[in-house]
């Protein structure tokens, strides 16, 4: 009986061990990637992005990223960026414009809630298909 006891204490340990390594994969892919919202149709590259939630997920060194924009789990266009250090952390996030030549909006800059990075565009974008 004592046995049995110990195999399944060494089961649920296993599995809470299992567990938590898990959530440490999950938090640390998060710093990858980061949630925003877009008030107005803007462009990036050759891809218009509409008003919407949208996550970005980066790969790379800090000064040469691949970003991925994704909506609804789905990448809708890719683009060269740089992560630049702030001052602070940001108190909310935000995306910062740059108006174009044909009075629309291009997206320049991603910051993040309670992060001291930001994401700034810059190069040559492309679309998701490209």
């Amino acid at each position: 009986m004592k046995h049995s006891q110990r195999s399944k204490f060494g089961f649920f340990g296993l599995l809470a061990i299992m567990a938590f390594a898990l959530s440490l994969a999950s938090f640390a892919a998060d710093t990858h990637s980061g949630n925003f919202t877009l008030n107005d149709t803007v462009q990036l590259g050759s891809t218009q992005l509409t008003p919407g939630d949208y996550k970005a997920q980066w790969s790379g060194s800090a000064d040469s990223l691949k970003v991925e924009i994704l909506r609804h789990g789905k990448t809708v266009a890719t683009a060269d960026a740089k992560m630049v250090n702030l001052n602070h952390p940001s108190p909310y996030s935000a995306v910062t414009l740059k108006p174009t030549a044909n009075n629309g909006k291009t997206l320049d800059e991603i910051q993040f809630n309670n992060r001291s990075e930001t994401l700034v565009f810059g190069g040559e974008q492309r679309s998701a298909g490209e």
